[in-house]
Parts: structure tokens; C-alpha cells; sequence
């Protein structure tokens, strides 16, 4: 239970000599208000073993990281959601890495892509991502992208529809106009003063407790939320979800034309996830996976069965047949 787990971050700047702890009750965490964490020092699993890389634009720099296997081997291009970092798919990078070329970056804004501008949209995000994967000579990758990460892999697929072999789309939804009431994305681009109006420490719980369902999920992310001040959280994912529901009210077809498989877990409370992907499944006829046991951040909390299925789905691809037609595999409980 997250009552029992007590989280503590050893801040690495000099200024701070205390650790900020999380026990997922709000009597047991500490005044966080006004701490901030150095994500650019962390040294993590992918910070050593990926090379980093630097992308420079106009409003800021875009750091990602590459894990390059062999020139036969496909890439698998990894998109975090909001608010989180490349670290959210550490466990992937780890396990993936040796037989597959793997890509995984820092949104703008996000982790250690700041500074940067909150003047970007969706397209810009897609846009970036292409010039960074012509610079490095990415052509055809899989795109793996988890809740704004799969947005982002659509935007990207409507732009670019002949530039992707594969699409894995983690606890993420569709982008197209039907799915969504007008009051749903009337609420969604006026998020700012209602996070603002949270304690920092609430948010916090919030923030882990309805993401994941794992103590390494919840640890995870707690870290990557106190990366930000409060403030820039707060800004950053009101701006998140305005240009989700500005891509969305463009009622673009986002037709996905490629192979694409779709994983959630099976108790991600993050909004009305569930339901769009079981209506996604409905609609587009698409391959859906639930994952046990998993919350919102199912690549932290079931990283096994997310990169089994990860695997399956791009070995299917070289093989020149889609994984998503092999229903035997799938576990449709919900």
C-alpha cells in the first residue's frame, strides 16, 4: 500500500541538505512547496548507458538519447507522457536496447529540455522530433509513445504518414474529433488555476497515487514531478492538455497507416483513458491489450509484459505481418 511506502530524494544541489519524503499520506510529507530537483544531475539507466545528444531550437534545447545496436536492427522511438522524462522508460531502454536501436528524449519543457518556451503546439513537438530523427538517420522506427507521447506519435503520423513501420500506443488515446464531448475539451484547456488551487504536497499524492500502482512507478514518479516548482508543473501541464484538445478540435483524420497495437492498464484512473480505448477498440477495430495490474504508467508498473509485447509487436513487423492480427495473444478482460 502506498501508506506503507516512504520515498526519499536526496536533493543534489548544495543549497538543499535535507531530502524531500513521500508517504502517499499528506500528514507525512514534508513541506515540498518551494523545493525543486536537479533532474539534470540524476544518473540513471539510460543516462549511462545511452549517449545524450543535444537538439537546439529557437525557444530551447531538446536533449534525447540514442542506444545504437547494428545498422539491421529496427529503432524503437520512445515518447513519454506529460510531465514525465526520459526516465519513464528506463526499463524499456534497458531491456530493449541490445537487439533493437533505441531513441528516447525530453520533450520540450519537459525533464531536461529546459528552458523552453510554452509557445509550442502539437505539430511543433512532431515537427522536432522529425528533424531530430533525419539528423540522426532514423527512417521507418516504431514509434512507442505513452498518454501525450501517443499523441504526439499521431500528430506525427498525420504529417509524416509514410515515415513509420509501427506504432505502440501505452495508456495514451485517440486524437480524432468523435471520441471527445465539446465539454470535455472545454475543460481540458482551462486546467491552469484549477492545479494551482492544489497544495503542492496534494498534487504530489495525486500525481503518484493516480498514476501507478507499483512502489517503483510511485517512486519514479514522484522524483520526476519534483524536477519542476510548483509553478511550472502547474504550467506546463495546463499547456499539455490545451494543445491535446486544440489537435483534437482541428477534427483531423489521424488516420494511424501502419500496424499500431494498443496497451492500457487495467486500472489506469487517469481521466477517462479506459474508456476511449475501449471505444478506440470498438470503433478502429484495433488490437487493445490490458495490462494487469497496471495503472497509468503501465511501461513502470508491468515493464515485463509491456516489453514482451513491445518485442512481439516490431519482431511481427520485420517478419511482414501484423502482430495486431494474432487475437490468440491478447487479454481482453475489460
Amino acid at each position: 500500500m502506498i501508506g506503507k511506502t516512504v520515498i526519499r530524494i536526496r536533493f543534489r544541489k548544495r543549497k538543499y541538505h535535507n531530502s524531500c519524503e513521500y508517504s502517499g499520506e499528506l500528514r507525512d510529507i514534508r513541506d515540498c512547496e518551494n523545493e525543486t530537483y536537479d533532474c539534470k544531475k540524476e544518473k540513471g539507466i539510460i543516462v549511462e548507458s545511452m549517449e545524450e545528444k543535444v537538439y537546439t531550437t529557437p525557444y530551447g534545447k531538446i536533449y534525447y538519447w540514442t542506444a545504437y545496436s547494428g545498422k539491421e536492427k529496427q529503432w524503437l522511438i520512445f515518447l513519454p507522457g506529460l510531465t514525465a522524462d526520459h526516465r519513464l522508460f528506463e526499463k524499456q531502454t534497458e531491456a530493449l536496447r541490445k537487439d533493437y536501436n533505441c531513441m528516447v528524449w525530453d520533450a520540450p519543457a519537459h525533464g531536461k529540455s529546459r528552458p523552453f518556451a510554452l509557445c509550442f503546439t502539437m505539430e511543433d513537438m512532431a515537427d522536432y522530433l522529425k528533424q531530430i530523427l533525419e539528423r540522426e538517420g532514423i527512417f521507418s522506427p516504431v514509434l512507442v509513445g505513452q498518454s501525450l507521447g501517443g499523441y504526439i506519435s499521431q500528430v506525427y503520423m498525420q504529417r509524416y504518414p509514410k515515415s513509420v513501420s509501427g506504432f505502440v500506443s501505452i495508456d495514451s488515446c485517440p486524437l480524432k474529433r468523435k471520441y471527445y464531448t465539446g465539454a470535455e475539451l472545454l475543460m481540458l484547456k482551462h486546467t491552469k488555476w484549477m492545479y494551482r488551487s492544489i497544495p503542492w504536497k496534494m498534487l504530489l499524492k495525486f500525481g503518484t497515487e493516480g498514476t501507478s500502482e507499483t512502489k517503483y512507478g510511485r517512486k519514479l514518479m514522484v522524483r520526476m514531478m519534483l524536477s519542476y516548482g510548483k509553478k511550472e508543473y502547474c504550467d506546463l501541464a495546463d499547456h499539455g492538455f490545451r494543445i491535446f484538445a486544440q489537435a483534437v478540435e482541428k477534427k483531423l483524420p489521424y488516420e494511424i497507416p501502419c500496424p499500431y497495437l494498443v496497451l492500457c492498464g487495467e486500472k489506469d484512473a487517469a481521466g477517462s483513458a479506459k474508456r476511449y480505448n475501449r471505444n478506440w477498440k470498438r470503433r478502429e477495430h484495433c488490437m487493445l491489450v490490458w495490462i494487469p495490474e497496471a495503472g497509468h504508467n503501465s511501461c513502470c508498473d508491468a515493464p515485463d509484459f509491456v516489453n514482451r509485447h513491445i518485442k512481439r509487436f516490431a519482431d511481427s513487423l520485420k517478419k511482414d505481418r501484423s502482430y495486431c492480427e494474432r487475437r490468440e495473444q491478447v487479454t481482453d478482460r475489460i
